[in-house]
């Protein structure tokens, strides 16, 4: 049976006129979904239309299967299980402006990144939109049923979204849409590995949420050691798109640099880095690398960091050196779900 999180309220409306049911219904049962209720909650629907609901659609599809506790910082790890028995991460986040959950997009992913644990076993599937949906209200609902606790929403867990354009198109459309849990564009940052054809198809369908470029690199050799992707969609490919982004949308871009000891993280590095981004409209958030044994590659520490940090403010690069949160829940994306499909082979 469909997902009933798949369903914006066009879909409903369509499914409505099939059954002979009033086309306000729509907003109603659309409304109940994003509270995270069944079907038989749904107190102002006729029991009729509750019965053909719960025959013809699943509801709630997406369940928390296990949950970690930062006990440095608050920040909770979730494993969520999908109905085909998939597991999927996701990580929210506390700050004083608001909640953030970092989503999945995808059950493993194909980019095969050096640095990442999330593409070891491949590409498994693509996630629904209603999937995207539910990890959302999985933990909106852990927090406190009935009122909205999720602020903020980073499509940045496991996955590349782009990878799965028309899939994170309608989970934008659903999760923004008003008659639900409403998360303002301004609230959602998308991260990319860079793919160029899908950022300008992002720009013109669903421009306003802010768009996280994965970088790492300053140069097309350095890249091309540490993201296969770079074969396809070199770094000034990249940057030609993204100044695209910010002239529809007028959003500032936002790029990531996970610092890699011996790879990416000396002066000249930072030099170069500086040069490809002047003048453009971005932010830079410094990475101290999460460690993945399976990769064998080290974070480059405390120092080299910080120098590179100066490197890009002295040329006029805004940066910052991104918090470390749910270091000891295995916060970062892959490595838990990684471990319990270990343990459970």
């Amino acid at each position: 049976m469909p997902d009933a999180l798949d369903y914006n309220i066009q879909d409903w409306e369509k499914y409505l006129a099939r059954i002979c049911e009033p086309k306000f219904r729509a907003k109603q049962i659309f409304t109940w979904l994003h509270k995270g209720v069944d079907f038989d909650e749904m107190s102002n629907l006729p029991k009729k239309l509750q019965e053909n609901l719960k025959k013809d659609f699943d509801c709630n599809c997406v369940k928390i299967y296990k949950k970690l506790v930062s006990e440095k910082d608050g920040t909770r790890k979730y494993i969520f299980l999908l109905p085909d028995g998939n597991i999927i991460e996701g990580v929210l986040m506390s700050y004083k402006y608001g909640n953030t959950i970092c989503i999945s997009t995808q059950v493993g992913c194909r980019m095969n990144c050096a640095f990442c644990a999330s593409g070891l076993d491949g590409l498994i599937r693509n996630l629904t939109a209603g999937e995207m949906v539910g990890e959302v209200l999985a933990v909106n609902n852990d927090l406190g049923e009935g009122k909205r606790q999720i602020t903020n929403i980073v499509l940045m867990g496991s996955g590349e979204p782009l990878d799965n354009y028309q899939n994170v198109l309608k989970f934008l459309d659903i999760i923004s849409c008003n008659s639900g849990i409403n998360i303002s564009k301004r609230n959602i940052s998308l991260s990319t590995c860079g793919l160029c054809d899908k950022i300008y198809n992002l720009a013109d369908d669903f421009g306003g949420v802010t768009l996280t470029i994965s970088l790492h690199a300053p140069n097309d050799d350095v890249r091309n050691q540490i993201m296969p992707v770079n074969k396809a969609f070199k770094i000034k490919d990249i940057i030609k798109a993204v100044k695209y982004y910010f002239e529809k949308t007028g959003r500032r871009i936002i790029f990531e640099y996970s610092m890699i000891q011996g790879i990416n993280d000396s002066i000249a590095c930072a030099k170069e880095l500086s040069v490809i981004l002047k003048g453009l409209p971005c932010h830079v958030n410094l990475i101290n690398l999460n460690y993945v044994k399976e990769k064998n590659l080290k974070s480059s520490g405390k120092e080299p960091v910080a120098k590179f940090l100066k490197v890009l403010e002295d040329n006029g690069i805004s940066a910052t050196i991104r918090r470390t949160m749910g270091s000891d829940i295995e916060g970062a994306c892959g490595q838990l779900r990684r471990k319990i499909l270990q343990i459970n082979e």
